[in-house]
């Protein structure tokens, strides 16, 4: 297994510490039978990476062995995010997917305790196509035999519908929605969608939400995001930045 340091690890305020310790706990009674966990949301920089990594983060905190897995093959933002560096070029799920790698040369340990991570790797022109192959569910199944939980950071399903090919291999799901952005009426479209899917929906999380009453973005997870436009997800050959 490759090993990686994540060097862009800030201390989490106590709120919000004590936020996804309150997570955590709610995920331990939700069954023994919940290993794979899937986190989607209605469009892109709603915070779903983030949260998809402190929740395993806090998880491995309580000693639980935990994979997370980026499965965002079109705009993947966890490496640059967490400053990742390791020995050698790290290698990631499009080339698993795609047959140029195998599984263990994927796997990465972190410097966090009981946590490791596979990568997106490089962007693909057929990113559902290879989500749905038979490749990633073999993967799931045997990661499983290793692992207390699974991870999967999905690309927003309002946007794309890799998240609910991805349900297929999933346990559950949790809906990140980030507060006073989404409309109603789009977060229940989303949700109706996530449902079809088959897969349980075990809870929603509200995200960027202003626990001490300082502006809209202040507190929660303001230290994390800015303001984007939402066209992130563009078709292939239309590939935006964030400018």
């Amino acid at each position: 297994m490759n090993k990686v340091e994540l060097k862009k690890l800030d201390e989490l305020e106590y709120k919000v510490n004590e936020a996804y310790k309150t997570l955590r706990t709610n995920l331990s009674f939700c069954g023994d039978d919940i290993k794979t966990i899937l986190l989607t949301s209605c469009t892109p920089n709603e915070g779903k990476t983030t949260v998809s990594f402190r929740l395993s983060q806090a998880l491995a905190d309580d000693k639980k062995k935990v994979m997370l897995i980026d499965a965002d093959l079109r705009k993947s933002v966890l490496i640059s995010r967490y400053g990742v560096a390791g020995e050698k070029k790290i290698e990631g799920l499009s080339h698993y997917l795609s047959g140029q790698s195998k599984l263990e040369d994927i796997m990465c340990e972190t410097n966090v305790d009981n946590l490791d991570v596979i990568f997106a790797g490089p962007l693909v022109p057929n990113p559902t196509e290879l989500l749905g192959n038979s490749y990633f569910a073999d993967m799931i199944e045997k990661l499983k035999e290793v692992y207390d939980y699974i991870i999967i950071d999905a690309p927003p399903l309002g946007s794309v519908i890799d998240a609910a090919v991805l349900t297929k291999v999933c346990d559950s799901s949790i809906f990140v929605i980030e507060n006073d952005v989404v409309s109603y009426r789009f977060a229940q479209s989303v949700k109706k969608q996530l449902e079809l899917t088959g897969c349980k929906i075990i809870g929603v999380i509200l995200n960027k939400y202003d626990m001490y009453g300082r502006g809209k973005y202040r507190g929660y997870y303001s230290g994390y995001y800015k303001k984007k436009n939402y066209k992130s997800y563009a078709p292939y050959g239309e590939y935006s930045s964030d400018k």
